[in-house]
């Protein structure tokens, strides 16, 4: 698999890293595109709910491609970026990349589009609060 210049990758940290395990795996041996999906939709969750100030429900997923496999052992990261905003909605466009264990070859997977809505304390839509440098995707504390 060709490597990923640095220039390739997004900009920023994964949302989510995570290592593909055994248990993971279809029954041809490849990882499930469900695990990657529900992957792609926790890092996606995670911004919403940041954005958000609180509770944010998946609506939609659009545009979902897998471009390669991925296999036991890849470390699986995942980066998030909001792309547009409404009133109580926002999408996020979300890149799945992996390295091959023991390696710095990367690789981009899967990318897609998810969109959420903010919900107040009765599950039901709430408008988006301002946008501030403490609710920012781009303001999100780094370990």
């Amino acid at each position: 698999m060709p490597a990923a210049s640095a220039s390739q990758l997004p900009e920023g940290v994964p949302t989510i890293r995570v290592i593909a395990m055994p248990t993971d795996t279809n029954p041809a041996g490849d990882v499930f595109g469900g695990w990657i999906i529900s992957q792609m939709d926790l890092a996606a969750g995670t911004t919403a709910a940041f954005r958000a100030n609180g509770r944010a429900a998946t609506v939609a997923i659009n545009g979902v491609v897998f471009l390669e496999p991925v296999v036991v052992g890849d470390e699986v990261s995942i980066y998030t970026q909001i792309t547009r905003e409404g009133r109580t909605s926002l999408t996020i466009h979300v890149q799945t990349w992996r390295r091959a264990r023991h390696t710095h070859l990367t690789s981009k997977v899967t990318e897609g589009d998810f969109t959420f809505v903010a919900l107040d304390e009765n599950r039901r839509p709430r408008p988006l609060p301002p946008a501030t440098p403490g609710n920012s995707p781009n303001s999100a504390p780094t370990v």
